[in-house]
């Protein structure tokens, strides 16, 4: 099984970037865990971090016909981009929407999430432990439709 994990805009900042929201730990410490947890689920992962909405959409449509399923942490563009709604419509890959902090917790603009309704399922509010729920959540997903 294959999983592209997606990081968009100002992840690559985690660690600096607003450590009372964010953490410090930063963004190879959540790939290290990823890709340990991939080993366990039995699973490859490629990884992409992106603060292009264009580069993150070609990383999704790139995706049809190579991944089993997408994670992705739309960052930013969780609340903006159409774009990467349709591309994740389009490849209609399982995917699972992550977040490090509670999105319906912050700021009124951060509630809605444009991925939220083509995906399989959101996890937000548990930090890097968010990604690890979703990649979890993601393979079982995979596997039982796969078993029809």
């Amino acid at each position: 099984m294959k999983i592209l994990v997606i990081h968009g805009p100002n992840l690559n900042l985690l660690g600096t970037r607003e450590p009372d929201v964010y953490g410090t730990f930063t963004l190879d410490d959540i790939s290290a865990s990823l890709s340990q947890l991939a080993v366990e689920l039995g699973c490859d992962l490629s990884m992409v971090q992106s603060n292009s909405e264009g580069t993150l959409v070609d990383s999704i449509q790139a995706a049809k016909g190579v991944f089993h399923g997408i994670l992705i942490n739309p960052a930013a563009y969780t609340h903006t981009s159409v774009a990467i709604r349709d591309a994740l419509s389009a490849v209609a890959l399982p995917t699972v929407e992550v977040h490090l902090s509670n999105i319906h917790k912050r700021e009124e603009f951060r509630h809605h999430s444009f991925v939220a309704p083509v995906a399989v399922g959101q996890i937000s509010g548990f930090g890097p432990d968010s990604y690890l729920l979703g990649l979890r959540a993601l393979v079982h997903y995979v596997r039982q439709q796969a078993k029809g």
